[in-house]
């Protein structure tokens, strides 16, 4: 990152666009093109936790570029699929109909992606995701492959699940793991390849529970009955939050650990005391690792932040990638397909980033252990 930027930042106060969007142009510079970019996630909603705790990386990156670059001007809107299949289908065509919207930060779940590749595909529209981590969303083999369109700068699940399962059960005696998924494209991913790990360690069972269930109390005693001392969790905040309580006020006291859908900022108010000592794992580093003092100021300065949640490091590269295809002038959809499919970039503290053929980061990427503790989830090093 280059910190003469972060020092000469200045910055106009945003107005409101179309979407909901942020402006980043200054407002006494009339810039000579503009393009505009969609942050396409959860901001509403059970999930929105999610998407808002991504947005402020993206809306920084945005903002750092246009204050230093005066010939053309980058809008960022937003599209708040809600982590919803159905509304990520019924949202995208809409973004891809935006002729203005040349790119698209997005999108944060796995299951908004395969939902939206239809009317991007069509469009020509290309996407870089901060989050969306289904192996099957780059599988050449796979019928819902988001080919060519889609990129991830996050290292897919076939990464996360192995290193999710090493650190669920890191330092317990005999593990005996139970798995449970939500049925979405993401958790029963996440599982179906947390599983062979598992296996090779100890399975007492495996549970597939619709997303949205409110009573918890039957599938925890299902865990407390099968003798397990390892739950992992494939799914998302809300249901995990419901599901570990319901497994410690059935006094269960094993490990409890899930994926980075539950790794939200929101989860351990949402989980209460149940959150205490959960075991969570993300395929990002924190972004305040890789900041400067300097850069964290600007970065809070900019989108009233105080502490950058998990995939702000993500949603930060990302966009990121969209910025220096259009620094090197490539504002339409072709030529922003061209530059993303071919460019080697850097990402946040100085890392490279090229896709594959189907849209993966060469090289996948360190997946990280977090610790909740004393209410607050904590990086807690490699998992």
């Amino acid at each position: 990152m280059n910190k003469k930027i972060v020092s000469g930042f200045a910055i106009a106060a945003a107005a409101t666009l179309a979407f909901g969007a942020v402006a980043t142009a200054p407002a006494n510079a009339a810039p000579k093109t503009e393009v505009t970019l969609a942050f396409m996630g959860p901001l509403t909603g059970p999930d929105a936790q999610l998407g808002q705790d991504q947005y402020p990386g993206a809306e920084w990156a945005i903002a750092l570029y246009n204050a230093t670059n005066p010939k053309t001007k980058v809008k960022l809107i937003k599209a708040d699929s809600q982590c919803d299949g159905t509304v990520a289908a019924n949202i995208a065509p809409g973004v891809a109909a935006n002729k203005a919207v040349i790119g698209v930060i997005g999108t944060s779940c796995s299951g908004e992606a395969r939902n939206s590749f239809p009317a991007y595909k069509a469009a020509g529209l290309t996407m870089v995701a901060p989050s969306a981590s289904a192996v099957s969303l780059t599988d050449p083999k796979a019928p819902d492959r988001g080919f060519p369109v889609f990129h991830r700068v996050v290292a897919h699940d076939g990464f996360q699940a192995p290193a999710l399962v090493r650190y669920a059960t890191k330092g317990v005696t005999s593990p005996s793991i139970y798995l449970v998924d939500d049925q979405t494209t993401y958790g029963a991913g996440l599982i179906k390849y947390a599983l062979p790990s598992a296996k090779k360690i100890g399975v007492a069972g495996t549970d597939s529970v619709p997303r949205g269930t409110a009573d918890w109390t039957s599938v925890a005693a299902k865990v407390k009955a099968a003798g397990a001392n390892v739950v992992i969790y494939g799914g998302y905040t809300t249901e995990a939050a419901k599901f570990f309580k319901a497994l410690r006020d059935g006094g269960y006291t094993g490990i409890l650990a899930a994926g980075d859908g539950v790794n939200t900022s929101d989860f351990p108010d949402l989980a209460g005391k149940a959150a205490e000592g959960v075991r969570l794992t993300a395929a990002d580093v924190p972004f305040e690792n890789l900041l400067t003092k300097d850069e964290l100021a600007s970065f809070t300065k900019i989108t009233g932040v105080k502490v950058p949640g998990l995939y702000s490091t993500t949603a930060y590269n990302a966009a990121r990638v969209f910025l220096t295809c259009i620094e090197q002038g490539k504002l339409t959809r072709s030529a922003i397909q061209v530059c993303v499919n071919n460019t080697t970039f850097k990402g946040a503290g100085g890392s490279s980033i090229k896709f594959n053929r189907y849209g993966d980061i060469i090289g996948g990427a360190d997946v990280g252990g977090y610790l909740v503790k004393d209410g607050k989830i904590k990086y807690d090093g490699l998992a």
